[in-house]
């Protein structure tokens, strides 16, 4: 057995899944223009940046004032309304637009179907209100609250089966962002419910998604684990950065729900966005290390620019969120016979804080510079979570296998592609030299 070793290098491309999220864009897409928070009206600034597609006249000058991380990771959230704008009538040349423009620029997308927003333009559709009384939103005000009776779910509901429906066999959608009763469907509104409804709610989305992975709001720890007795679901923390969420609200989520994580992606949403953290004089070391320490996958600053002195920073932070695998060692025998079963061991390191969490499939590949042998193994990256693992493989060496020395690599794919390892050697179409084999027949 002869075994190779290998150090630590940062992955030269940013992995799928993971990572900082565009919002409301697309990767090459222009950054919004930074915004100043106007303390007078708090909550207001970012009216014109919460739903998809960005509306005429908003400034996007963001490029010019600092930069944002690449992103692998489409963060899109619509209203409701623009979905069904018509009782029953969906308008899924409208989604499968948003998934075009995503694969189109490398990227899977996080979606979230929004009842509502606070304000008047983004309301529940206005045929709900047939069935329902529904809260007023006058011109200029910011009212969030949902309609209070069950028909919301029952027809909201409707649109997230047919959604479902249409995509969860799409790779593209990659995931569901479980929307609640409240505005942008964050769950402020979820007390006029009882505990059956909601459970019946999340049930239809377990029932509905299939392939789609979900993520359920912070706001209720309970529902995400009511959900996880079926399917694995996800957390979202809204308003990372502020003190109380950092230091009452996670933690306390975190602690009912400490294993979600090994299963299903947490994703975070600043409060404000990173260049605001700076001008308030926050601590973002600790903002950082309170979001590692609860193995947050993606983060969305609302795709505004990040200042350029934090970069070192930010890019530390993203170098760490989510998986990071790369192998520590290989070993393998120096020669073999084709037909018989090749016996290799390997040592890999997540240097991350999450796993993957899409299927993928772990490869051994042989080739002599003529010919290609990609071997998968039955190894599933999900089951590395964080540190160190030992893995041993038996391989079937083709009966066709031809005499003479081949460079044996390594590579992980899922159906964004090949990832990106963090290691010091050579890759070649998303594998990595980690040996040599002498076929002698």
């Amino acid at each position: 057995m002869k075994t190779n070793y290998f150090t630590y290098q940062r992955e030269k491309r940013q992995n799928p899944y993971i990572g900082f999220t565009s919002f409301n864009h697309f990767r090459n897409d222009p950054l919004y223009s930074d915004i100043i928070v106007n303390g007078g009206r708090p909550g207001l600034e970012t009216e014109a940046v919460e739903s998809y597609p960005v509306p005429q006249g908003v400034p996007q000058k963001g490029r010019e004032q600092g930069y944002h991380p690449d992103t692998t990771v489409a963060y899109i959230r619509i209203n409701w309304k623009s979905f069904e704008p018509e009782e029953g009538k969906y308008d899924y040349a409208f989604i499968q637009g948003i998934l075009d423009k995503a694969k189109a620029n490398g990227q899977t997308v996080m979606f979230r179907l929004m009842p509502h927003t606070t304000t008047e333009d983004e309301d529940v559709p206005a045929w709900l209100r047939k069935y329902t009384e529904c809260p007023e939103r006058p011109k200029g005000a910011k009212v969030s609250v949902s309609p209070s009776d069950p028909k919301l779910l029952e027809y909201y509901g409707a649109a997230v089966q047919a959604l479902a429906e249409r995509f969860d066999d799409d790779p593209i959608f990659d995931t569901f962002d479980i929307s609640l009763p409240g505005a942008w469907g964050e769950g402020n509104s979820i007390r006029f419910f009882t505990t059956e409804q909601l459970e019946r709610f999340m049930d239809l989305h377990t029932r509905a998604f299939k392939n789609t992975r979900l993520i359920g709001q912070v706001c209720s720890p309970y529902l995400v684990n009511y959900a996880c007795q079926t399917t694995p679901v996800g957390w979202r923390g809204d308003g990372t950065g502020n003190y109380g969420h950092i230091h009452t609200m996670f933690p306390n989520a975190h602690a009912q729900m400490p294993d979600v994580w090994k299963k299903a992606p947490v994703s975070f949403e600043s409060w404000w966005w990173i260049s605001e953290w700076l001008r308030q004089g926050w601590d973002i070391d600790e903002i950082i290390a309170c979001t590692l320490s609860w193995h947050l996958s993606t983060f969305n600053t609302k795709f505004i620019p990040v200042q350029w002195e934090l970069k070192d920073k930010i890019d530390e932070w993203v170098a760490k969120m989510g998986y990071h695998y790369g192998l520590t060692e290989f070993s393998m025998p120096e020669s073999a016979k084709a037909g018989e079963k090749l016996c290799v061991s390997f040592k890999i390191k997540n240097y991350g804080v999450a796993p993957i969490y899409n299927e993928n499939t772990v490869f051994i590949r042989l080739t002599n510079g003529q010919t290609v042998y990609d071997l998968p193994t039955s190894l599933d990256a999900r089951s590395w979570l964080e540190g160190e693992y030992a893995e041993k493989v038996k391989l079937d060496l083709p009966e066709t296998l031809e005499k003479g020395e081949y460079t044996v690599a390594f590579g992980i794919s899922t159906a964004a592609g090949k990832l990106a390892l963090c290691m010091n050697v050579e890759e070649t179409d998303g594998f990595y030299t980690v040996g040599s084999l002498r076929v002698c027949n």
